[in-house]
């Protein structure tokens, strides 16, 4: 099968790493994207959408000041709110006589989301204040974080979330998120609403109300992830679980969305889990919480109603041991595929029916082994590993392969993301592998575990690999889903 092109969005043009950090409101029926573009923070582009996957580009919204205005170097993250039928725009600018040193806050508004002006009255722009933020006078590193605004209605009073740090702290770990009431025409500068006491900065904050409780999302750049806290009220003191990451490495910029019944988050992706490599924007997941009060991601929506055709285990032909291992076997039983290899790897493999699918089924495990899926895979036994370490809880995924271009390295061996996972005690779990242009999507007894981009494997097959284990198969479905769309390639409807 030939490589799949890069028909997620992604804003690229000369670079492969424009989109930036991101903003999305939906309405009337139409999602609407803003994203920052990068490297050069010139302008904020706007693209729309039917179904929070396909997008077009349409006028860009907002751009850098004229020189001598208190944007006219960059412009960076923004948050797009709609308020009694106008939409306010509050974005960070950077100015030029600054050398870029000094973040503040902005103001926009637009009556249709197309058309934005910018405002400049008594409280826009605003930067940061003392006593318990950093000003251009109590900074240790000559570099003000003060950006990243998130505007929450509360109790009949208007705050702002600001990525910010605090006054006091050992210089590298002074991140915290920073609060702002506005009453009339008046900023009132609170202690910071969160100080973890442990990041450089937390940067695109976001909270929402959930099931009886507030939950704060932050990006942390040490480790390029998504995190969270949680309060009993808004004002509250926040906490974290044992594992406070809600999306693994590579998913960054998290914000939230209210999608009818649903709550959705959206975020980009480093590709390869670096800062400078390709950025891409990849379908949302959807917020539950679950008996102990804990985040869980769930697949989104809308990937049922786009499924094509349903192939049924039994329709799916027959399994093929790709490494012909002497010691694997493979046979059917009650329905069930039994797949296993007393010594050494074996991989079992089937043809995928479409590029684009949502494989799903029942894993039972036997033995103390490696065992897991596959996909993407060709006839050397390159594609993606997706392997279950049932005995620590540990899903990871690997891009392992052949090398061509270096035979004294002639292998590619990458792990891409991994997260742990609740097994239940008969070692049995569900999973569901959703394969969809370069996107992946791994959830396990419903809570999506792995999501990512990756653009080296395009292979026929999909299966299971075992060695030193015994793999059971059963209740699966392959769900073909349509190859998706590039923006030029079809027209949303959008406007």
């Amino acid at each position: 099968m030939d490589r799949m092109p890069d028909n997620l969005y992604s804003g690229s043009g000369f670079s492969e790493w424009e989109i930036g950090d991101v903003t999305m409101l939906l309405h009337k029926g139409i999602y609407h994207l803003f994203h920052l573009i990068i490297p050069n923070h010139d302008y904020i582009a706007h693209a729309v959408s039917k179904d929070g996957l396909t997008w077009r580009r349409v006028k860009n919204a907002l751009f850098v000041g004229d020189p001598g205005d208190w944007d006219d170097d960059m412009l960076w993250t923004m948050q797009v709110y709609e308020n009694k039928g106008r939409f306010e725009m509050y974005y960070t600018g950077l100015q030029r006589k600054d050398r870029g040193v000094v973040s503040k806050i902005g103001l926009a508004l637009s009556d249709d989301l197309f058309n934005w002006e910018k405002v400049m009255d008594e409280v826009f722009p605003f930067g940061p204040r003392a006593p318990f933020y950093e000003t251009y006078e109590n900074n240790p590193r000559f570099w003000i974080s003060f950006r990243d605004p998130f505007r929450y209605d509360y109790d009949g009073k208007t705050f702002f979330l600001i990525c910010t740090r605090a006054a006091a702290g050992p210089v590298s770990r002074r991140g915290c998120v920073g609060l702002v009431e506005l009453q009339s025409k008046e900023l009132i500068f609170h202690p910071p609403m969160h100080y973890p006491m442990v990041y450089d900065d937390v940067e695109c904050p976001c909270v929402f109300e959930l099931d009886g409780r507030h939950y704060l999302l932050g990006s942390i750049r040490e480790d390029v992830t998504v995190r969270y806290w949680f309060a009993p009220a808004f004002l509250g003191e926040y906490h974290c679980f044992h594992n406070n990451v809600l999306l693994p490495r590579g998913n960054y910029a998290a914000r939230i969305i209210q999608d009818g019944e649903h709550l959705l988050v959206y975020n980009f992706f480093y590709a390869n889990g670096n800062v400078n490599a390709h950025r891409i924007f990849p379908p949302p997941k959807q917020l539950i919480t679950d008996d102990k009060g804990r985040l869980v991601l769930k697949s989104y929506y809308r990937w049922d109603q786009m499924v094509l055709n349903t192939v049924e285990q039994s329709q799916m032909g027959k399994m093929i041991m790709l490494f012909k291992n002497p010691t694997a076997v493979t046979y059917e039983e009650e329905g069930s595929w039994i797949c296993s290899a007393r010594s050494g790897y074996e991989v079992f493999v089937i043809q995928k029916t479409a590029p684009c699918f949502i494989w799903e089924g029942i894993l039972t495990v036997e033995g103390m082994g490696k065992l897991g899926l596959v996909s993407d895979i060709d006839e050397e036994g390159s594609g993606y590993y997706y392997s279950f370490d049932v005995i620590n809880s540990v899903v990871t995924v690997k891009s392992w392969g052949y090398n061509p271009v270096d035979p004294r390295s002639d292998f590619i061996f990458e792990v891409l993301q991994d997260n742990v996972f609740h097994l239940k005690e008969q070692k049995e779990f569900h999973f569901r592998l959703i394969r969809y242009g370069n996107y992946i999507e791994l959830a396990i007894d419903g809570v999506v575990k792995l999501s990512l981009i990756d653009y080296r494997y395009f292979g026929n097959g999909i299966g299971l690999y075992s060695s030193s284990s015994s793999v059971s198969l059963s209740r699966s479905t392959v769900k073909n889903l349509p190859v998706p769309e590039s923006e030029y390639s079809g027209d949303t409807g959008a406007s």
